[in-house]
């Protein structure tokens, strides 16, 4: 249907309720994205929830399309809930707003997707360069017949006791069986003294000696993992211990296809096309500097013409769709290492790896220098960006302050953007950037304060804070969800800490002033550079943030063209003390006058309500 946003007062429930629907579409994909919708016919359409990252595929949606009219071009961004459509003329632009607006959909998932509307004058995707695949990988086509196919995968006994003489068990993700010696996920290492009783099975013999004569190992394996992934499984991101294994690490897919990812340090993501049948090689920096792992879903996106078998998942917005995973069991192949790793990555390498702790500004002046530069001016930076992803109050933190008695004056420190401002409309709210003694200089007699800090332990009586997770769902946005199930998320807010920056990479400031041509040396400390979604292994870091800049509106972009550049988004590095446990607390027992009320956990930080006395 199509509706005049004049005449609201004129609409029924029904038709208020999609009108409600299609604005907030609209206002999403400008917040989050920067699409603007018009609110006059165009040739070209944003389709909200028919997108790849909502589960509809491309053959399904233009299915439902062309129905409208002539589809000149479908372009369906990877991971994203919307899509972009062009008719032919503007009169079948029209046809499919009237027609497809509020339409139920099932997507290939079997769930319920309502379609929202909206024209547009241009689709703007920025779309990344050309890549390469990781240097030093290979993937392999046909490695093996569909007869050999079948009889290895015949040779796995996925029910055999768990007593049998080579380590077999169900993690969470997949099951998986060890041979010759086994795998410990928790470090991605073996124990070189407890080898399995028997070595790797006799029917893989004839394969190793084939590659080792193609040249695609130089290491007879001695230990061999086979994993099952059921569709929606996957693997964590990682990088295999260098003083573990020797170079070369392989990989053959069985049974079904997969996409997997490989991400650099520098946020640098390739998806690559592992087909049925191929072998995968690492060696070189794809083994030692680059995470790989599979993304937990049931289907992957992938190029939609039919000639493409392998290789990297290019970021051609007009030639990808979704395809349905199906079992895939792979055999990982690895030669245990017995002398210490001599890579070129010395500053990922376990066996190079210096472990000294990070020094400190020697001097005020020094102390001074660092917080300007890794505190004060990171955030005038990333200002805009940092307040856009922070927009739910915290549960706790609005309890503490509905308690306070009305005309309390309170100072919101920190690094917040306000966003508790109006949680009581009788306060009175000012910003403050102040130690701990200042909070207490401000206080009246009685007058409290709630201090949260970041904790050193982001799992708390066994349970993961949302950092670790990854949690992007607000909690606004459940209650959403559950209260209209059939119509799915629109978008996801874009992650807090840019997860693109998941490589066990540990450098210094030092090592920043090599890549950044903004940042200067300002003191002789070392600090660790912390990875983004992980637990922390140092109280003093930096953690990266990947900013997300705009385009510019005045900047002229032909329809469906790609916008914005090239390169690879700044990353700015924020200096952070993170808190063990008990101290905060003991900090504040420190300070005169003050008495210390409450002191508790809260997703992934330690917290104080204290008192002025």
């Amino acid at each position: 249907m199509e509706i005049n946003y004049q005449s609201n007062f004129k609409l029924n429930k029904t038709e208020k309720k999609f009108l409600r629907k299609q604005i907030k579409a609209r206002h999403t994909l400008l917040r989050h994205e920067g699409i603007e919708a018009v609110s006059y016919g165009t040739q070209s359409l944003v389709v909200a929830n028919g997108g790849l990252g909502n589960g509809v595929s491309r053959k399904q949606l233009l299915l439902v399309l062309e129905k409208c009219g002539i589809v000149e071009a479908l372009l369906m961004p990877p991971n994203k809930p919307y899509s972009f459509v062009r008719y032919k003329t503007t009169e079948e632009s029209r046809n499919a707003y009237a027609s497809l607006n509020g339409k139920e959909i099932v997507d290939d998932l079997g769930q319920k997707v309502i379609l929202y509307l909206n024209f547009v004058e241009k689709a703007q995707w920025k779309e990344l360069g050309l890549q390469a695949l990781p240097p030093g990988l290979t993937v392999v086509e046909e490695i093996v017949s569909s007869e050999d196919e079948k009889m290895l995968l015949e040779i796995i006994n996925w029910t055999e006791d768990i007593d049998n003489q080579n380590f077999q068990k169900s993690l969470k993700h997949r099951q998986v069986k060890h041979f010759g010696y086994e795998f410990h996920y928790e470090n991605n290492n073996v124990d070189k003294d407890k080898p399995l009783p028997e070595g790797l099975p006799d029917i893989c013999d004839s394969f190793l000696e084939k590659w080792l004569a193609d040249g695609y190992i130089k290491h007879r394996p001695d230990q061999l993992t086979i994993n099952q992934y059921e569709p929606g499984q996957g693997i964590p991101a990682h990088i295999d211990t260098h003083s573990a294994f020797e170079d070369e690490i392989v990989s053959l897919s069985l049974g079904s296809e997969v996409v997997m990812d490989f991400k650099h340090p520098d946020g640098i993501t390739v998806q690559v096309m592992l087909p049925r049948r191929s072998l995968l090689v690492m060696t070189g920096e794809s083994r030692y500097l680059w995470t790989h792992g599979i993304t937990p879903r049931k289907f992957d996106t992938v190029q939609a013409s039919e000639h493409y078998k392998s290789g990297i998942i290019t970021s051609d917005i007009g030639d990808l769709t979704l395809r349905k995973r199906g079992i895939r069991t792979s055999f990982t192949f690895r030669k245990v290492r017995h002398t210490p790793c001599t890579c070129s990555y010395s500053l990922v390498c376990d066996s190079q790896r210096k472990e000294t702790p990070p020094s400190f500004p020697e001097s005020d002046k020094e102390a001074s220098e660092l917080e300007q530069e890794y505190v004060h001016r990171v955030y005038e930076e990333i200002a805009g960006h940092f307040s856009s992803t922070r927009h739910t109050p915290w549960p706790h933190i609005v309890a503490f302050l509905k308690a306070l008695p009305d005309g309390s004056i309170v100072a919101d420190i920190g690094c917040g953007n306000g966003k508790y401002l109006g949680i009581n409309k009788e306060l009175y709210m000012e910003r403050r950037v102040a130690a701990l003694q200042e909070i207490v200089r401000l206080l009246r007699p009685g007058g409290k304060a709630l201090i949260y800090v970041w904790a050193m332990e982001q799992e708390h009586n066994n349970q993961k804070s949302k950092y670790l997770k990854g949690n992007r769902i607000s909690q606004g946005e459940k209650e959403e969800i559950k209260s209209d199930k059939c119509t799915q998320r629109l978008l996801e807010p874009m992650s807090d800490m840019g997860s693109q920056n998941s490589a066990s990479s540990v450098t210094s400031i030092d090592d920043i002033q090599e890549k950044e041509s903004s940042s200067k040396k300002v003191t002789n400390s070392e600090l660790p550079i912390h990875t983004n979604r992980t637990s922390f292994h140092s109280q003093d870091v930096l953690v990266p943030w990947h900013l997300k800049t705009k385009t510019s509106k005045d900047k002229p972009v032909e329809p469906f063209d790609s916008v914005g550049s090239h390169e690879p988004s700044p990353v700015f590095h924020r200096y952070y003390h993170v808190f063990r446990d008990g101290e905060l607390e003991a900090t504040c027992q420190t300070l005169s006058n003050v008495s210390i009320l409450q002191s508790y956990y809260d997703q992934g930080n330690w917290c104080v309500i204290l008192q002025k006395v």
